[in-house]
């Protein structure tokens, strides 16, 4: 079961890049954290979603908000990902699925792959709490931005 409102966030480490390592847990409870969960890194839709992302980035960057896309991708393919799509924002390879399994998001199957993380949206307030969850049922369908942008805006 995904992590709901109200619940503790997870305080995972997840590699930025090949040999580093950012822990969650010492970033948790010192600001405003979003977390983007997508299921791979060049698939269409999750590409769509990055740069949904990029494009409004505007909007978000002025919100005090920490923003990470995850996905159980390489921290190497996330790093090519990244660059490509020259998002403005870490992705953080879950490539041991602690992550997805920590926040309750890991699907047992996406058209034959196993073990791929949902499509979900975790806000983080201050106090290291989860202030918005949102879990994608379908993997083809993203967040509600505005919807996540006013989690944000109302996070303690």
């Amino acid at each position: 079961m995904a992590l709901k409102v109200g619940d503790k966030a997870a305080a995972v480490k997840l590699s930025p890049e090949p040999k580093q390592w950012i822990d969650l847990g010492d970033e948790i409870g010192k600001q405003k954290i979003l977390l983007l969960f997508f299921p791979l890194a060049f698939s269409g839709v999750c590409t769509k979603e990055m740069c949904t992302m990029r494009d409004d980035w505007s909007k978000w960057s002025t919100l005090g908000v920490k923003v990470y896309g995850v996905s159980v991708d390489s921290p190497f393919v996330n790093k090519k990902f990244a660059e490509d799509n020259k998002l403005p924002f870490p992705l953080l390879s879950d490539f041991n699925r602690e992550a997805a399994k920590a926040y309750g998001v890991l699907m047992e199957d996406l058209i034959g792959l196993r073990n791929v993380s949902k499509r979900a949206a975790f806000v983080i307030d201050r106090a290291g709490k989860i202030a918005y969850a949102w879990e994608g049922a379908n993997p083809g369908v993203e967040p509600n931005y505005e919807e996540v942008r006013k989690a944000v805006q109302s996070a303690a």
